[in-house]
């Protein structure tokens, strides 16, 4: 599950009446829960102290910067090359030896880009298109899921 999926059902539990929420998925658990009547516990406090505090939240609140986050999509042109399964990503072909390939390679359709292992299992994960590898998104031993994008061709 991709961070886009989990923030999309963060939003649809939100706007439900659902106060708990579990959920398994490929051996990772997701957990929500929400509680909208929390009620503050009842103190009997001064009109002094009641003042005291509204002013130190008011200067928190007019100290701390609100800002809308914004994403930005950068479309970029290409193929990318996803993982086909869940495993650990292998760069090349041992510790002592170089990158299948690197940013700037040519790569033809059928060339060995990266290894997965899965299982105790070596799999060799060959490009499907012609072209120069312009980005490479995992580092070596990384841990990759399935449908994850690990390089773009262009």
């Amino acid at each position: 599950m991709d961070y886009a999926s989990i923030k999309e059902l963060i939003g649809i539990i939100n706007s439900s009446d659902l106060t708990n929420f579990e959920m398994e998925f490929d051996g990772a658990s997701l957990k929500m829960s929400k509680n909208n009547n929390v009620s503050a516990p009842k103190t009997t406090t001064t009109t002094k102290e009641v003042k005291a505090v509204e002013a130190s939240k008011l200067e928190y609140i007019s100290e701390s910067k609100t800002e809308k986050v914004v994403e930005e999509v950068e479309v970029k042109g290409g193929t990318y090359v996803n993982s086909p399964i869940v495993g650990t990503f292998y760069a090349s072909a041992g510790s002592e030896k170089p990158a299948f390939v690197k940013v700037g390679d040519k790569v033809k359709k059928g060339d060995v880009l990266c290894i997965i292992e899965a299982m105790k299992i070596m799999n060799e994960i060959q490009s499907e298109v012609d072209g120069e590898i312009v980005e490479v998104l995992v580092s070596n031993e990384q841990m990759v899921e399935y449908g994850q994008k690990m390089f773009r061709i262009k």
